[in-house]
């Protein structure tokens, strides 16, 4: 069950006039989602425990711990956080720094880290410290290594139908040809479908789809036999011999880098 997830107080963001302004959301034992919105500022959305999901027009994005996701200003998005979360929200005036204008994974230094928890936890009235503070911020973020671990997904409405059933029921492991009957395609139109539309074969889509809710549990402090078991793999060693293949590293190891290295062991 998700909670609407809701800010220490109501604001928006638009309204405050200052280059960046950091918010900071404990989210409790219940999973809590803030559903599709925009606004004219950028937003980091920054993740120092449990995991966070965010939803874009052009497929869902990942934020595990010690990482962050940059979603330009004026995209519409949804962000569903893991229970017992601790999440940043970063907003940032168009222009004010040198980000790119699509939505990506940002791995976050260790002195970036410190830099969002001090700017959140300042004292309102201390306006040059936190002037100072934006500042380090703002030239630090562009110079963070863009990383990608997201979904790709699709406007057709096929592939969109397929990406919410996978995404309600990760663990259906449907073959291709079952797919495409219950879109009434033949299999090899949609694995063409799938390949031009997010450019990746429909085994590898899904895979994407483990990952990225692998992660997320994972982060929330599932074990890697619950999360193997919940992805319908037969094995603990097949899911965890996929992660490797896919990540580099087996699921703790993996998850221990990042905390360590401030987001660093992600790869594209």
């Amino acid at each position: 069950m998700r909670q609407p997830l809701r800010y220490p107080w109501p604001f928006d963001p638009d309204d405050v006039l200052a280059p960046a302004i950091a918010v900071r959301v404990d989210v409790t034992e219940t999973r809590a989602e803030v559903p599709d919105h925009r606004h004219r500022k950028g937003q980091l959305v920054f993740a120092l425990g449990g995991g966070v999901t965010c939803r874009v027009p052009s497929g869902l994005w990942m934020v595990p711990p010690h990482c962050a996701v940059w979603i330009p200003g004026d995209m519409v998005h949804s962000n569903i956080a893991t229970a017992n979360a601790r999440i940043f929200f970063v907003y940032i005036e168009p222009g004010a720094t040198d980000l790119p204008d699509r939505c990506c994974t940002l791995s976050i230094s260790p002195l970036l880290r410190e830099l969002i928890i001090e700017l959140t936890d300042r004292v309102e009235d201390d306006d040059a410290r936190g002037e100072l503070l934006t500042s380090v911020l703002l030239s630090e973020l562009p110079r963070m290594p863009v990383q990608q671990l997201h979904l790709p997904i699709s406007s057709e409405p096929r592939l969109r139908r397929i990406a919410a059933a996978l995404a309600q029921d990760p663990a259906d492991r449907s073959t291709l040809a079952e797919w495409a009957s219950r879109v009434a395609l033949s299999e090899s139109s949609l694995a063409r479908l799938v390949v031009k539309e997010t450019g990746l074969t429909f085994g590898r889509w899904r895979q994407q789809l483990h990952l990225i809710v692998a992660m997320r549990e994972l982060a929330s402090g599932a074990s890697v036999q619950q999360v193997s078991a919940d992805l319908g793999y037969e094995s603990v060693t097949a899911f965890i011999t996929m992660f490797k293949k896919a990540l580099g590293k087996p699921p703790a190891k993996y998850l221990s880098s990042v905390a360590q290295n401030g987001g660093s062991a992600f790869v594209a």
